[in-house]
């Protein structure tokens, strides 16, 4: 099944722009964003939680998204439940 769009941040113009889909037929968000800079990624790797290995692991990527999405993502957790429910 193909990607549904859901929304793209409003002010990041053509270039580099966090992109938020669904794929229904997996279930999953797809997430488009930022890499962390400043050591960001570092310190997220490092970062200790009980019950997980610390590190990210080579199919995992951290990324940002601007909080100015956050209705894109809970329109696409919304899409991701209602073809859970079919």
């Amino acid at each position: 099944m193909p990607l549904q769009f859901i929304g793209i941040d409003p002010e990041t113009g053509d270039k580099a722009s966090p992109t938020v889909w669904v794929d229904q037929g997996r279930g999953e968000l797809v997430l488009q964003g930022w890499k962390p800079d400043g050591g960001l990624e570092a310190e997220f790797a490092a970062f200790e939680v009980p019950g997980h290995a610390v590190g990210i692991p080579e199919s995992e990527a951290v990324i940002r998204i601007p909080a100015r999405m956050v209705h894109m993502i809970r329109e696409a957790c919304d899409a991701v439940e209602r073809a859970d429910l079919r």
